[in-house]
């Protein structure tokens, strides 16, 4: 199955996502405007959830009731601008198992480095959504999807809030069965391998560092 690319055209995705990509837009307003994309943007990502039927008392009868089903799903957060947009997800779906992969870029090779990996149980019965809103080269991207393939998920789906059509390339090169959505699909990297026009670092944004 070919790697799809669902863009959430949300008006107030969009709003937002402009508000984001300014200058002057603070740390906190940056995370606070993030936080509130990805609770939309998790509406788009978990559209299909299964559901099953149950048996509730309102206060007037006795009804049939559609609840989740199935092995409760698993966020995975790329460390560290991951955390901006699980942090929005989780208040969405409180009971989800969390789990996060430490990467960072070479600076020489551009390639990813792993540090750090702890993941829930039983991958392969959970929906696997790992997030990290930047995709740009996708090399962070395809190594965080290889490991989880390696630790056994086998239904996964990639959240983030921009991309660059040679990261999504470089990504269904290396995973042509994992799914990718993202409120927009910029322009270009540049020749530091950033997203153009972009908001810049996504990680110095969130937590005000350089």
């Amino acid at each position: 199955m070919p790697t799809s690319v669902t863009v959430v055209e949300h008006p107030l995705i969009q709003h937002k996502l402009t508000l984001m990509r300014r200058t002057e837009a603070s740390s906190s307003t940056f995370r606070a405007l993030l936080k509130e994309i990805s609770h939309l943007l998790a509406y788009e990502v978990t559209r299909d959830l299964p559901l099953k039927d149950v048996e509730i008392e309102t206060p007037l009868t006795k009804m049939m009731a559609p609840m989740l089903d199935g092995k409760k799903l698993c966020l995975v957060s790329i460390l560290r601008a991951g955390n901006g947009l699980l942090e929005g997800i989780l208040e969405l779906i409180p009971s989800a198992r969390v789990g996060h992969i430490g990467l960072y870029r070479d600076p020489e090779t551009l390639e990813a480095v792993e540090y750090y990996y702890k993941m829930p149980s039983e991958l392969d019965q959970r929906l696997v959504i790992a997030v990290d809103p930047m995709l740009a080269t996708a090399n962070s991207s395809v190594a965080a999807i290889s490991r989880l393939k390696e630790g056994g998920a086998r239904n996964i789906r990639f959240l983030c809030l921009l991309a660059a059509p040679e990261g999504i390339e470089a990504f269904h090169r290396a995973h042509p069965d994992v799914p990718i959505y993202t409120a927009a699909v910029d322009e270009c990297l540049n020749d530091h391998s950033y997203i153009v026009p972009g908001l810049g670092d996504a990680g110095d944004r969130i937590y005000g560092t350089r």
